[in-house]
């Protein structure tokens, strides 16, 4: 039997340098969600037995729960593989329950690919949680692309964010991510730019002040702006750094793919760019 709860927040334990980020952005995102935390570890495939150095990714007081005791080891069997899981887990489990007082915390020890792990978690989530660097086979784009989860990527460390970007671009994915931002109690708090990277004609000005009316009118404290630029990558991440927005969020991967072949993907080169969390929707 499943043990997983429906409209949690996953935290993907994948990435060693990127843990206690996880854990930190997961609880933000918990506590404001109202929603437990679940701690997903995808024991490596038979092709990724090398071991993983995860000592040192939590500071938490446990001399009986050192994880530097499998890294010396070059290579680990099945059952060392399922006791470092076991492990991380246990120690996660021990810093989120220090943390976070009345939401409840609960293990998913996954024997299978973190892809898979994902795609188990997916449908009954609210909310995925990950590090920027991943230490599976498939890359992080590949498992952002093929969720139907909102998915937040972050840095280590993780610093909770009062403002963040919205780069709205009046696609599909774009007002489904709308209309979930006006319901989410994720960002209820935060001051959200709405930005919106195009020309300046009265079709784009239209839909940006009706996307700038609807979170008003959700109750959303926010402004909105119209950059005309031809690289949107470049234009948020100006626009970013010059108000010093601690979140940024967009639509993932909706462009088409033909576009991504001959342009590039914009959303790959902002995981590549971005330094804050960015918090990504899937396509509509």
């Amino acid at each position: 039997m499943s043990n997983l709860k429906p409209d949690s927040v996953i935290a993907c334990l994948d990435c060693p340098d990127h843990v206690q980020a996880v854990l930190d952005a997961s609880m933000w995102a918990s506590k404001r969600m109202q929603t437990p935390v679940g701690l997903l570890h995808a024991v490596p495939s038979v092709q990724q037995k090398a071991a993983i150095n995860y000592s040192g990714c939590l500071n938490i007081d446990d001399e009986n729960l050192l994880l530097d005791q499998f890294t010396s080891h070059e290579h680990l069997s099945n059952s060392e593989l399922k006791a470092q899981g076991k492990l991380l887990l246990h120690q996660a489990a021990a810093y989120c329950e220090q943390n976070l007082h009345k939401h409840k915390v609960y293990t998913l020890h996954r024997h299978e690919t973190l892809g898979n792990s994902i795609d188990y978690v997916d449908e009954k989530s609210q909310l995925i949680v990950i590090g920027h660097h991943v230490t599976c086979k498939s890359t992080l784009s590949q498992l952002i692309r093929l969720s139907h989860c909102p998915t937040l990527v972050t840095h280590a460390p993780f610093s909770p964010p009062t403002t963040a970007l919205f780069a709205f671009d009046n696609r599909a994915t774009s007002h489904k991510m709308l209309d979930w931002l006006c319901k989410t109690p994720l960002v209820r708090a935060l001051t959200i730019h709405i930005v919106m990277v195009g020309k300046d004609t009265s079709e784009n000005c239209d839909a940006l002040r009706e996307a700038y009316a609807r979170l008003k009118q959700a109750g959303i404290n926010c402004k909105k702006t119209l950059l005309n630029c031809r690289d949107v990558c470049a234009a948020l991440n100006y626009y970013q750094s010059e108000h010093n927005i601690g979140l940024l969020m967009t639509g993932a991967f909706g462009q088409s793919r033909l576009r991504e072949l001959l342009k590039g993907s914009e959303t790959e080169k902002l995981l590549g760019t971005t330094k804050t969390p960015y918090l990504l929707f899937p396509k509509a």
